[in-house]
C-alpha cells in the first residue's frame, strides 16, 4: 500500500516490526526508519546528522531533510515527507544519482576534514598548556 500520510513516533530503539505508514525517530541514536512509502515494505534508514538528513519536530509533525532517494532498493523511489505527508519526485536518471552520491562524498569529506583538524590541533594546544602551567610551578 502506498503511504501519502505518515504518523511518527519518538522511540530509543528501533522496532522490529515496522508498521507500515509509521516514521519511528531515535533522538540518542541519531536515526529514523520507516516502510518505503511506494508500498514496497522495504525498511529505509535515514541517519541524523550535518553530512546526512535533517529532521524538523514542529510540536505536530515532522519534516526530513534532503529528499529520500531509495537508489539502493528495487522500486527507486523518490520523495520528500513534509509535515507528515509524502511528496512524490521525479524519477532521476543513473547520472543524477551518481552525481548526487559523489556530491554527498565529497560533503562528508570535507566536513570530516575540518573535524579532524580541529581534533589534531587541539590536543598539542591543551599539551602546550599544561606544560606552562607545571613550568610556572617551579621558575
Amino acid at each position: 500500500m502506498t503511504s501519502s500520510v505518515l504518523k511518527h513516533e519518538f522511540v530509543e530503539f528501533i522496532p522490529d516490526q515496522l508498521m507500515e505508514g509509521t516514521v519511528y525517530i531515535s533522538i540518542p541514536y541519531a536515526t529514523v526508519v520507516h516502510k518505503c512509502c511506494c508500498g514496497c515494505g522495504s525498511e529505509v534508514v535515514t541517519p541524523l546528522g550535518a553530512t546526512d538528513w535533517q529532521l524538523v519536530f514542529d510540536g505536530e509533525s515532522i519534516s526530513l531533510m534532503p529528499s529520500i532517494g531509495n537508489w539502493s532498493l528495487p522500486c527507486q523511489s523518490h520523495y520528500w515527507i513534509r509535515r507528515n505527508r509524502v511528496k512524490w519526485a521525479p524519477k532521476w536518471t543513473l547520472a543524477q544519482i551518481e552525481a548526487t552520491r559523489a556530491a554527498d562524498r565529497a560533503a562528508k569529506q570535507e566536513y570530516f576534514a575540518g573535524s579532524r583538524d580541529i581534533a589534531q590541533t587541539a590536543p598539542a594546544a591543551s599539551r602546550r598548556n599544561i606544560w606552562s602551567r607545571i613550568k610556572g610551578w617551579f621558575y
